[in-house]
């Protein structure tokens, strides 16, 4: 293979990851970052003693995380530590109930069945349903390009492949789910994976399923550090391999061709020549941006936005052993909420809450006796700007929502606090419009709708990230990091 000058725009985790894959094949690999830091949306926040991770805080398949790590001597072993959560969340509901979600499938069912209506079977088989899926479905939309789809299924076994038969395409992700449940509360819990792509479970397809197998059959893990440690990590060894970071950087433009390739990129500080160009930038901030002069595809076009959120950080000055790692506050009123954020496109007033805590696991992210708390909620990808009132009507919501819940005035104990809204989350992460994860997947149509790994009119054109497929969220930026290295390959 031809070894290329790569010149990746963006230093996410699928950036640090598609750098490491390229610079071990032997290429001279070029990341530039706008941000001071690598990670994109994996940041983090330092402050009187507290440290928290400010994007995403579930780590599954960490062996994406390995492998990379370990990509040129796959025999040295494990050196990156993480631990599986022998709890991987805990739900809790207005009417009192509380239902914990032990790693292993069979101990959620129980859990399940002793504390809801539910038999455990329907929760044993809904699980080994979604791992079918899973397995039917990873090679062929995860790990591969879509348009090579059908060439991947080809050389699938057919049995393996049976699973999707089952599913509909027309039902709903809640549709889904009320099929398989009786109880409300466990319709409820499994209708929330859809949040995890940033769309709603009462118009996604009933194939996001999947994504409950990842965090239920193959259990959710953390790393001893936190989740920041997985970006530290990544760029140590890309630095090794010898790639090139320039932070404080921006892309602002590429150097067309007549021949429909770049063969540069403009920045503020001099134009940088490159044969490969790939980009871990938001899809619809690089069209609207660094390449502005090229087409716009249909699905940037018409954005069809995922939802974005406020993050409130809390320096609690107390601890609370009511609460786990990863804590769900369930809204009354699921479908309303969605409505809320899809339709009506305005703040909710009975929000479902995150709550993350990861010195429940790092002990020194918190001073002693202290917790530090991630808290928080799903709201539309606005319009205009969020003002300063909506901001502490969402503060109020969630204050009321917890003293509700968990019988607890969280704003006595807060001795820090800093705020992110969809502003600042584009602003710092590229994000448009502070939307988590590019487009949402409200459709049956999504999935082939989202953007390509290659341009099909820029031959050396490359698009990697929680933006375009295979989806956001850790593992899918991974392994589409893995795609852009195969279409390289290609050329």
């Amino acid at each position: 293979m031809k070894q290329n000058k790569i010149t990746i725009i963006g230093s996410g985790i699928s950036g640090i990851a598609a750098a490491i894959r390229l610079a071990a094949k032997g290429h001279k690999v070029l990341v530039l970052e706008q941000n001071k830091v690598a990670g994109g949306k994996i940041g983090q926040i330092k402050h009187d003693g507290f440290r928290f991770d400010t994007g995403p805080s579930l780590f599954t398949l960490p062996k994406l995380v390995d492998d990379l790590l370990n990509i040129d001597n796959p025999h040295k072993g494990h050196y990156f530590n993480y631990k599986k959560l022998e709890n991987t969340c805990r739900y809790f509901y207005e009417d009192g109930t509380i239902i914990n979600a032990p790693s292993e499938a069979s101990e959620f069912a129980d859990e399940v069945a002793a504390k809801t209506t539910e038999p455990k079977d329907n929760v044993k088989e809904y699980l080994i349903s979604a791992k079918k899926l899973y397995n039917a479905t990873a090679d062929i939309f995860i790990f591969n390009p879509l348009n090579r789809a059908f060439e991947t299924a080809k050389r699938i076994a057919p049995s393996a492949l049976r699973p999707l038969l089952k599913i509909n395409p027309l039902r709903t992700m809640h549709g889904e789910n009320s099929r398989w449940f009786k109880s409300d509360h466990v319709i409820q819990l499994f209708d929330r994976y859809a949040t995890y792509n940033g769309s709603s479970p009462y118009l996604a397809p009933s194939v996001l399923k999947v994504i409950s197998h990842l965090e239920h059959n193959t259990g959710a893990y953390f790393p001893e550090k936190g989740m920041y440690n997985i970006v530290e990590m990544l760029y140590q060894k890309a630095i090794g391999l010898g790639v090139e970071f320039r932070f404080g950087t921006e892309a602002t433009g590429l150097i067309i061709n007549n021949n429909n390739t770049i063969s540069g990129i403009k920045t503020k500080k001099g134009d940088i020549k490159t044969d490969i160009v790939v980009s871990d930038i938001d899809v619809n901030t690089f069209y609207r941006h660094t390449g502005r002069e090229l087409t716009k595809p249909r699905a940037v076009k018409k954005s069809s936005l995922s939802s974005s959120a406020i993050i409130f950080y809390w320096g609690m000055e107390r601890t609370f052993p009511e609460l786990d790692i990863h804590n769900i506050l369930f809204s009354k009123d699921y479908k309303g909420e969605f409505d809320a954020i899809f339709h009506k496109r305005e703040l909710f007033p009975d929000p479902t809450v995150y709550i993350f805590i990861s010195s429940k696991v790092v002990k020194t992210d918190a001073p002693e006796g202290c917790e530090n708390w991630f808290v928080m909620i799903n709201v539309p990808s606005p319009e205009n700007k969020f003002r300063k009132e909506h901001i502490n009507t969402a503060r109020q919501n969630v204050i009321e929502k917890i003293q509700k819940v968990l019988n607890i005035n969280p704003e006595i104990h807060i001795r820090f606090e800093e705020v992110a809204t969809p502003e600042t989350i584009q602003t710092f992460t590229g994000s448009f419009k502070g939307a988590l994860y590019g487009n949402n997947s409200n459709s049956i149509w999504s999935a082939f709708l989202r953007h390509k790994n290659r341009s099909s009119k820029y031959r050396n054109l490359f698009f990697t990230g929680g933006s375009v497929h295979p989806g956001g969220g850790i593992p899918l930026c991974l392994a589409s990091a893995g795609i852009v290295e195969k279409e390289i390959e290609r050329i």
